[in-house]
């Protein structure tokens, strides 16, 4: 997930930030993030105390985090999403936060009840962030119907002219949600095949699979892509830039939602200080206050939101909080064996086959 405006740079910088981390003056912490989110301004108390960022290293999906860290790679903290939190508590990769060490902030932070961040008692994740995957387009090429409906994804109208995001859980929630399946957990083998059966349709449409926010605003903007399933980020961004960019998240079939959180990755070589000063800043109110404004994502301090501008947060997408994510396909974590075989026909269809 890359930022406005210095989209191009970034990706970049991501591209090799993600096998070498990006040092800075903290010499102990390392984050294992999403690429963009390593603006300073998202935790500014941590740098006025420390000096400066701790290390960065990128990941473009949490498939790849998940084999990284199982293969041996350190950090000592990251930032997955509710599906997936699960399989890394299981794998042994993370273990519970010291809620004493947590600042006064925790108790404005909402979706703490989230399935798996909460597990008898003990909190593995941290939340920060929430938002959509919808159907997002540009308004000058792509006609209101069209972008009604997800079906449009795969119309051999836009053969060439469609990106979707190079992540399985994003590509099945498009898969499931186009069959009408608003609950990926109550699927059958049936549902699975027809949502992979869709997905391999609009495959036969794909110009390419965008790996970042960069990527796709990049093609958008150059028209190369009109029609693409993407973050909430997208339109957020390429509208502050003036370009006619949009999302209908009121397609026939709806949008997915999902929220992502900070886990404490199994690591006894770090400063614990330096942990909890890095995950108290993200839950501060300012910091709640650039996340929405630069990225057009939600913030886990639904608190601080309330306290915002109510064009700000319009202007992002959240002219209401409390029905956002109401008829989406909301990305709760999945049975282990499903998501398996959603990684491995994932693969197939980007394949070809």
């Amino acid at each position: 997930m890359i930022k406005s405006p210095l989209l191009a740079t970034l990706a970049a910088f991501a591209m090799l930030a993600a096998t070498y981390p990006t040092f800075a003056a903290d010499s102990e912490l390392v984050a294992f993030e999403w690429s963009g989110y390593e603006d300073e301004q998202f935790f500014t108390s941590y740098v006025n105390k420390h000096g400066g960022s701790p290390k960065f290293s990128f990941f473009s999906d949490e498939e790849e985090a998940f084999n990284k860290l199982r293969a041996g790679f350190q950090a000592d903290l990251a930032h997955p999403c509710s599906q997936s939190v699960n399989k890394w508590r299981e794998a042994g990769l993370i273990e519970p936060f010291d809620t004493s060490r947590f600042s006064a902030n925790w108790a404005d932070l909402s979706f703490t009840d989230t399935e798996g961040f909460t597990v008898d008692g003990k909190v593995f994740v941290v939340p920060v962030d929430w938002g959509s995957t919808g159907l997002t387009y540009r308004t000058d090429m792509v006609s209101a119907a069209e972008a009604g409906t997800l079906a449009s994804f795969a119309d051999p109208k836009f053969a060439g002219r469609i990106s979707l995001p190079d992540n399985v859980d994003d590509a099945y929630a498009l898969g499931y949600l186009a069959i009408g399946i608003r609950d990926w957990n109550e699927s059958t083998d049936e549902h699975f095949t027809a949502a992979s059966n869709f997905l391999r349709k609009v495959h036969q449409n794909v110009r390419t699979y965008w790996a970042d926010g960069a990527e796709l605003s990049q093609l958008m903007a150059s028209g190369e892509v009109i029609l693409a399933w993407a973050w909430s980020e997208t339109p957020a961004t390429m509208q502050a830039e003036g370009y006619p960019v949009a999302m209908n998240r009121d397609t026939l079939e709806g949008a997915s939602t999902w929220v992502c959180g900070h886990v404490n990755l199994v690591n006894k070589g770090r400063s614990e200080d330096a942990l909890y000063d890095f995950v108290n800043a993200w839950m501060e109110p300012r910091s709640a206050q650039n996340f929405v404004q630069v990225l057009g994502y939600g913030h886990a301090n639904l608190k601080a939101m309330r306290a915002m501008d109510a064009d700000v947060l319009a202007a992002a997408g959240f002219a209401d909080l409390d029905t956002y994510r109401d008829n989406t396909l909301q990305q709760a974590p999945l049975p282990f064996a499903l998501r398996q075989k959603m990684v491995a026909e994932f693969q197939k269809i980007k394949a070809g086959f």
